[in-house]
C-alpha cells in the first residue's frame, strides 16, 4: 500500500459490493455469451470495447487476449470494471434482458481478466518512435491519464501537472469504497504510466503554481482534465456549523483518513445524486444508526441510480422527498435541520414545516465547474463553469483540449476516459498537420 495513505483510513473497513468471479465462475459466465454480430453492449460502451469478443478469449481461456482487447479501447478498464453502472450501460445493454435471462455479468468479467493482468504484470503498449512534440496535461485523473497513455503510443512526450500529491483524481478520492479503495485508483495510475514517458509535476497547480500561458508558450498541445471543484453550498442559515460538510469533501477524508462519526447518531444527506447514494450507503455501513436523505423532487426524478437507490434502502437509508433545508440550527455545533415541504414547482407549501435530528449533514448538491479557470482564453467558451468542446475535446484555441468532469459536466469514469484518448489522437492529428499551440511560431502556421 502506498505510503502516502494511513493504513487504517476508514475505508478499509469497506470489502467489495461486487465480489469477484473466480476462474471457473468466469469460464462458465463467459460461456453464456451469444456473442451478438451486432452486440448492443458495444455501443452502450462510452469506449466501445469489443465485449463479445474479450468474452470470447475468456470462454477459450485466453485471459491475456481478452485483457488486451480491454485495454486497446479503455486502458482504465481496470477500475472501470468496478465502477462503471454496468446496470444502465453495457449489462442493461445485454439481450439477455429481452429475453427474461439473467444479463451476462460484463463487469466481472472485465475484472476478471483486468486484475489478472495487473496482478501478472503483464505488459500491452509500449511508446511511440519520439515525435518531437510536447503536450502538457492538467490534471491527474482518469481523462488526463488517458490522454497521457495515448499520446504516449503516439510518440509524443507529456507533461502532466498534478495539485495534489497523488495521481488519480476522483477515482482516488471520490469512489464509493465498496468499489474501489484509494491505494487501488494510485496503483492502477501508475500502471498506467508505466509506459513511461510522461514527466510528473505533483504538487503542482495551474493557475496557481504554472501560468496558463506558460504552458502555451512550453508545449505543442494542452488537454485539460480538471475535473469538478468544491461541493456547492445550500444558502441557508447556520450551514457553516461544525457537522455541515460537503459530500464530496466528507466522502475524501472517510477514504484517504479518518471519516469523523464519532459520537454520530443521525445523518442528513441532502441531494438525490450518485455523490449522495454513496453518502447514505458509506455512513450507514460505518455504523450510522439513523441516515436519512432531503431531496426537493420525487423518486422518479432523482439524479441517482435507481439500483444504487434501492442498495441504499436495503442497508437501511430513508428519504424525505419534496422538501428542502430551511436552516441548521444548533448551540456551537449541528443539532437538527429545519426543513420544509415543497410542491413541484419546488415553492413552499405553507405550513409544512418540520424538523430532523442531526448531528452530522452532508450537502450533495453538486459541485463548482472549474472551467471558468480558462474563461480568459481567446477562442475557449464556458458556459456556467463547463468547457465547450466538440466530438474530439477540442475547445476551439488552436492546440487547446479538454474532457473529463470539467467538459461534460460530470459524468462517468468510462466518459473520461473515452474523452482523454478521443482528445489524444484528435492531438495528434493537429500536431502532424502543423497545428498545436504555436509555441514554434512559423512551424505551426
Amino acid at each position: 500500500m502506498p505510503a502516502r495513505f494511513p493504513a487504517e483510513r476508514s475505508e478499509t473497513a469497506f470489502t467489495d459490493y461486487k465480489l469477484p468471479l473466480l476462474p471457473a465462475q468466469a469460464a462458465v459466465e463467459a460461456g453464456r455469451c451469444l456473442f451478438c454480430h451486432d452486440a448492443p453492449c458495444i455501443t452502450a460502451c462510452p469506449t466501445h470495447i469489443d465485449i463479445p469478443q474479450f468474452i470470447r478469449k475468456i470462454a477459450g481461456g485466453n485471459d491475456r487476449g481478452a485483457a488486451r482487447t480491454i485495454f486497446e479501447s479503455n486502458i482504465l478498464g481496470m477500475s472501470c470494471a468496478r465502477v462503471c453502472p454496468v446496470e444502465v450501460l453495457c449489462v442493461g445493454a445485454c439481450v439477455y434482458n429481452d429475453l427474461d435471462e439473467p444479463p451476462i455479468q460484463i463487469g466481472k468479467l472485465q475484472r476478471h481478466a483486468t486484475d489478472r493482468a495487473f496482478e501478472e504484470g503483464w505488459r500491452f503498449f509500449e511508446a511511440g518512435a519520439p515525435t518531437g512534440r510536447r503536450v502538457a496535461l492538467v490534471g491527474g485523473g482518469p481523462a488526463s491519464l488517458a490522454a497521457a497513455h495515448e499520446l504516449r503510443r503516439l510518440g509524443h512526450a507529456c507533461t502532466m501537472y498534478e495539485r495534489r500529491g497523488f495521481l488519480g483524481g476522483l477515482n482516488t478520492t471520490g469512489i464509493a469504497p465498496h468499489k474501489m479503495k484509494a491505494d487501488r485508483s494510485v496503483n492502477e495510475a501508475e500502471w498506467v504510466l508505466a509506459i513511461g514517458g510522461v514527466e510528473m509535476r505533483t504538487g503542482a497547480e495551474v493557475g496557481r503554481d504554472v501560468a496558463l500561458a506558460d504552458l502555451e508558450r512550453e508545449f505543442d498541445a494542452v488537454f485539460v482534465g480538471i475535473g469538478l471543484g468544491a461541493d456547492s453550498r445550500a444558502k441557508a442559515p447556520g450551514e457553516d456549523l461544525p457537522g455541515v460538510l460537503g459530500a464530496v469533501e466528507w466522502i475524501e477524508r472517510m477514504k484517504l483518513g479518518d471519516a469523523g462519526l464519532s459520537g454520530v447518531r443521525h445523518a442528513v444527506v441532502v441531494g438525490a445524486g450518485n455523490t449522495a447514494m454513496d453518502a447514505l450507503r458509506e455512513l450507514l455501513a460505518l455504523g450510522v444508526p439513523q441516515v436519512t436523505m432531503l431531496y426537493r423532487g420525487t423518486e422518479e426524478t432523482m439524479g441517482g441510480y435507481a439500483h444504487e437507490w434501492q442498495a441504499a434502502k436495503e442497508a437501511g437509508a430513508r428519504a424525505e422527498w419534496r422538501a428542502v433545508a430551511g436552516a441548521f440550527e444548533g448551540n456551537g455545533r449541528l443539532r437538527r435541520l429545519r426543513c420544509m415541504r415543497v410542491d413541484a414547482a419546488r415553492a413552499p407549501v405553507e405550513g409544512s414545516e418540520f424538523a430532523l435530528d442531526a448531528d452530522l449533514a452532508l450537502l450533495a448538491i453538486g459541485q463548482s465547474k472549474l472551467g471558468a479557470a480558462l474563461a480568459g482564453l481567446a477562442g475557449i467558451t464556458v458556459e456556467s463553469g463547463i468547457v465547450r468542446v466538440d466530438a474530439h475535446g477540442f475547445t476551439g484555441r488552436p492546440g487547446w483540449y479538454a474532457g473529463g468532469d470539467c467538459a461534460n459536466g460530470g459524468k462517468e469514469v468510462v466518459n473520461a476516459a473515452a474523452e482523454g484518448m478521443a482528445a489524444a489522437r484528435a492531438i495528434d492529428r493537429e500536431l502532424a498537420a502543423g497545428g498545436g499551440t504555436g509555441r514554434r511560431g512559423a512551424t505551426h502556421a
